[in-house]
């Protein structure tokens, strides 16, 4: 792993030795009916219920920020998913799923604002296995993102995500988590302490390590000096009893997917033309993996890739495919 003499990851000289050698077995771009004039992206990865698969995806318009909302998509054909028709919408972004003792877990980022301008936000949960019908039940802290759960042997592992650093608690039951225990959480050695990333799906393996699916940020600075901050797709295996990571790699960058002119502009005026943002990844029957990812804040893309964990078992929770 390419590092600087002070040990930080070269991330982009280790995103231009993946693309050399990267496999990619097939790719799309998934299509949503039923939300004309909304980007959907950043969504949740599929899930099963009563026989029909679904997906929950971020909508907003093209011209507006902090103003999502998410809704629920059938799948009706391979990548292509329609908005249930009267189906419950939520006030978050960045929509996710767990799993946790048999019930469904959907969580997201709600903005919080004051006379229409962004005041601040936290992560909400919801809880049930009803779609149209999940409850809320508790919120994370004040400004933290990217809160994650996982079922496992003994518990539910809880990672957070303070100011650029990850913590990761253990706590027996779901109705145990909230905001003080996530905001308490013990700060981790995760992925790469002097960069900027997160989990976005975590799952439990045979190994009793935790397998993350996640994201990492990079620097680039552009021909005209502006620094574009670029997300790429890693997966990372955890140690819940040192709370050290024992292996990362990436997985797929924006170039892995096919290409789209729907592009966003951040407000800072620089196009997110190398964005992915990782949504996570479902186990197909073949034994590789389908990798779910947010493109350039505007899209959804799929890409299959080997079974990212190899080595350390096969996924015992967390797969929410079912």
């Amino acid at each position: 792993m390419a590092r600087d003499d002070n040990g930080n990851i070269l991330w982009a000289e280790k995103r231009a030795e993946f693309e050399k050698n990267k496999k990619i077995y097939d790719s799309a771009i998934l299509t949503f009916r039923g939300a004309e004039g909304y980007d959907v992206y950043n969504c949740s990865i599929p899930f099963e219920h009563e026989g029909e698969r679904y997906i929950y995806g971020r909508a907003e318009r093209r011209d507006e920020w902090s103003a999502s909302h998410v809704c629920r998509f059938k799948e009706v054909a391979p990548d292509v998913f329609e908005k249930v028709p009267n189906s419950r919408t939520y006030e978050l972004e960045d929509p996710f799923l767990a799993y946790i003792h048999g019930e469904r877990i959907l969580g997201g980022t709600n903005v919080n604002k004051q006379g229409g301008e962004f005041e601040s936000y936290d992560c909400r949960f919801y809880r049930g296995n009803d779609p149209e019908h999940l409850a809320y039940f508790t919120s994370g802290p004040k400004n933290m993102k990217d809160i994650r759960l996982v079922q496992m042997e003994n518990g539910i592992g809880v990672f957070s995500r303070p100011e650029g650093l990850v913590g990761f608690t253990v706590i027996r039951d779901i109705t145990e988590l909230t905001a003080e225990v996530i905001a308490n959480a013990p700060i981790v050695d995760f992925i790469d302490e002097n960069g900027y990333g997160g989990a976005n799906q975590c799952y439990y393996l045979e190994s009793g390590k935790i397998g993350i699916i996640g994201h990492m940020v990079y620097p680039k600075t552009l021909s005209d000096g502006r620094v574009e901050r670029v997300y790429i797709n890693v997966a990372a295996v955890f140690d819940p009893e040192t709370k050290k990571t024992i292996e990362t790699k990436i997985i797929g960058t924006r170039r892995c997917y096919p290409a789209s002119d729907q592009i966003r502009v951040h407000p800072t005026g620089i196009p997110l033309d190398d964005t992915a943002f990782t949504s996570g990844i479902v186990m197909r029957s073949d034994g590789k993996a389908d990798l779910y990812s947010g493109l350039s804040d505007a899209l959804e893309g799929r890409i299959t890739i080997d079974y990212p964990f190899e080595g350390f078992g096969k996924i015992v929770y967390g797969d929410v495919l079912k």
